[in-house]
């Protein structure tokens, strides 16, 4: 059976993460489409346009939020907590030369 705590190496980012990920998605969608449809209530009565200019924001503003979060998630798991920080391979590089 294999050790429980040695798990293999893996860029996926933990469940928890990619839970906040996608709320964050959500959340960014939301207020993308509340603020596309006050910016059209401002210049029009119609609802047609309020409506079509708050489905616009949501979809912009989730489209952003998701480029983001992707780009998070994928240096999360790029992150090695064990590296040597740039302090320590400067100092170890004058230590040498």
């Amino acid at each position: 059976m294999a050790d429980p705590r040695h798990r293999p190496l893996s860029a996926l980012p933990s469940p928890l993460a990619r839970a906040i990920g996608f709320t964050a998605i959500v959340v960014g969608g939301l207020a993308g489409g509340v603020i596309g449809w006050a910016f059209v209530a401002i210049q029009s009565d119609d609802d047609v346009w309020r409506a079509l200019g708050g489905a616009i924001g949501a979809v912009a503003a989730a489209l952003g939020t998701s480029v983001i979060a992707v780009l998070v998630l994928r240096a999360m798991g790029e992150w090695r907590p064990d590296a040597p920080s740039a302090s320590e391979l400067m100092r170890d590089g004058r230590a040498r030369g």
